[in-house]
Order: C-alpha cells, then sequence, then structure tokens
C-alpha cells in the first residue's frame, strides 16, 4: 500500500490552517485543475465528524465521483477522512497539524490502495503515486497561500 508523507510549513495560527484543510470552499478552490465539486453530502462550509463529501472530478481525462467521510476528529491538532466510495479500492488521508512558535506545521499522511490488483500496482509505480503527491503539495501551496495572507477570510467566514 503506497504511504505519500508530506510536511508543510505554514506562518499562521493553527485553528486557522486547521480549518482551511477543512474547508470544502477551500478545496473546492484548491482543485481547480481537475474540476472538482462538491455534488453530495457537505457541499460548503467546514466538514466535521462522521459527516461526508461526494467530489466529482476529472481525473486522467476520465469524470469520476469519490465519497469520503471524517473518521477522527481532534479540533485543532487532526483529522482523517477516509474513502467510502470511489476509484481507489481503499485510502485513508490523516492531517496533523503542530504548533510551532506561532507558525504551524501541517503533515499529511495519504495512504492508499489502487484497484486492479498487479495492474494497480504497476499503476502506483509508473504514475499514480506520483500523481497524487502533485494534487497534495498544490493543496497544501493553496493552503499556506490562504493562511499567510488575508484570504482566508474569504472562506472562512
Amino acid at each position: 500500500m503506497p504511504i505519500i508523507k508530506l510536511k508543510t510549513e505554514i506562518k499562521a495560527d493553527i485553528n486557522i490552517v486547521f480549518d482551511l484543510a477543512r474547508s470544502i470552499d477551500l478545496h473546492k478552490i484548491s482543485t481547480q485543475q481537475t474540476n472538482e465539486e462538491a455534488i453530495a453530502g457537505k457541499t460548503s462550509g467546514l466538514i466535521g465528524l462522521n459527516e461526508t463529501v461526494t467530489w466529482r472530478a476529472k481525473h486522467f481525462g476520465i469524470y469520476q465521483n469519490l465519497t469520503s467521510k471524517i473518521t477522527a476528529f481532534n479540533k485543532p491538532k487532526s483529522f482523517t477522512d477516509e474513502m467510502v466510495n470511489g476509484a481507489f479500492k481503499s485510502f485513508k488521508h490523516e492531517h496533523l497539524f503542530i504548533n510551532k512558535n506561532r507558525n504551524t506545521l501541517m503533515i499529511d499522511v495519504f495512504c492508499y490502495e489502487s484497484p486492479f490488483g498487479v495492474l494497480g500496482k504497476f499503476a502506483d509505480k509508473l504514475f499514480l503515486k506520483n500523481y497524487m503527491t502533485k494534487l497534495l503539495n498544490e493543496r497544501n501551496l493553496i493552503i499556506r497561500e490562504f493562511a499567510e495572507s488575508k484570504k482566508w477570510k474569504e472562506v472562512l467566514k
């Protein structure tokens, strides 16, 4: 099972970073390249424990739906979302937040299992792990951009 671990240092309060990371509205902004939109469950605002969201997005030229659920929530230190339904065989995304001298260290631990057995494992090595890492990095840069400026006020009303 591939695991992607990312660390992003953000010069902002941990509560702002935590809320930006769980903002449906910011997620839409950070995934414009895949035309991602929330189509069911929680479709705007801040997602919380036991809530689900279904995303429709275009990956590799194909529109697909993915439903995830918040399965753990400890504000402002961590939350976890897990796939309920979608293209992966499974995924679990842990979001961890550490307060460091008025700054925040945001840590992503994204574990996933591709479908299609050996073919899925081959796809992981060939392109999927890099693709997912790039998506997560781009999202984290948007979170940092909004958190370190006054833009966070646009999505955290």
